[in-house]
């Protein structure tokens, strides 16, 4: 799947366009948070669960370039409002966790200033930006649980690169709202809660539950390369997969998770394996 898709270049589609895909996807998208089928997560509980099933945590300023650093704090204003909003989520049995119909839409009304947004390749400023550093860490989160991720989606560029990163290239979870979304569905026996805040200099997350989980998860990529194009550019690939591990330390399952491909917008590094 990586190799069949490494050769295409990337397509610029008009503001028109863009404007109309992106209406038609919200109002698709607002039907869908309408429907009866899906039971949505929606009550909150201020007590912790018994059971810290997985916590992680991400620093909220880094060295990027070109990135001024009232970006980094206006966008840690956004993620303690949408972690206002986040903190305490109860997932039961049979729920789905929607990322933005619990945070809402981001407005300035709100509180919500503005932030970066990755578009395109590169990155603007918008009400709100700096969202996706919540999305990324709920997903990564997620895979060290047994909760079932039902929807994701990934970055189609890579725009800076790797700064002290401990994670694989293409374990995060892209968020746009409404449209581009993050579902989680609770398909176990247990009561799943999500806790989240922000300190002075990192995003902190944890998955507890009323139960307790035994096995453990290691994420992990294969197959990572930086392959030079036709036309002049990069694609920068990987898989994910996931090992599942008993008490016992028993390899359970080696279960693959997702393919990436991200057009890269800075010169590959020189320790990575390019072809």
């Amino acid at each position: 799947m990586i190799e069949a898709s490494m050769h295409h270049r990337p397509v610029k589609r008009s503001k028109a366009r863009l404007l109309v895909g992106k209406w038609w996807f919200t109002i698709k998208r607002y039907a869908t948070w309408l429907s009866p089928k899906v039971k949505m997560a929606r009550e909150r509980s201020e007590s912790d669960l018994v059971y810290n099933i997985f916590s992680h945590r991400t620093p909220l300023f880094r060295q990027l370039k070109e990135v001024d650093r009232w970006l980094h704090t206006n966008k840690a204003i956004n993620l303690k409002l949408a972690a206002n909003k986040l903190d305490g989520l109860t997932l039961k049995p049979g729920e789905t966790f929607s990322y933005w119909r619990t945070i809402g839409k981001p407005t300035r009304s709100k509180g919500y200033v503005e932030g970066m947004v990755l578009f395109y390749g590169g990155f603007k400023t918008g009400v709100g930006g700096g969202l996706c550093q919540m999305s990324n860490l709920i997903y990564w989160m997620t895979l060290h649980t047994p909760l079932t991720v039902t929807e994701r989606h990934r970055h189609s560029y890579d725009v800076f690169p790797d700064v002290n990163r401990t994670q694989p290239f293409g374990s995060g979870a892209t968020c746009a709202y409404n449209y581009l979304d993050l579902q989680i569905k609770n398909t176990t026996e247990a009561t799943y809660q999500l806790r989240v805040w922000v300190s002075e200099n990192e995003l902190f997350g944890e998955w507890r539950s009323d139960l307790p989980h035994y096995n453990r998860y290691e994420v992990y990529e294969k197959e990572h390369i930086m392959a030079s194009q036709p036309w002049g550019g990069y694609i920068r690939s990987n898989v994910i997969h996931r090992k599942t591990f008993n008490r016992e330390q028993q390899l359970l399952n080696d279960e693959y998770i997702s393919s990436n491909n991200a057009l890269m917008m800075y010169a590959p590094l020189l320790d990575q394996p390019v072809r």
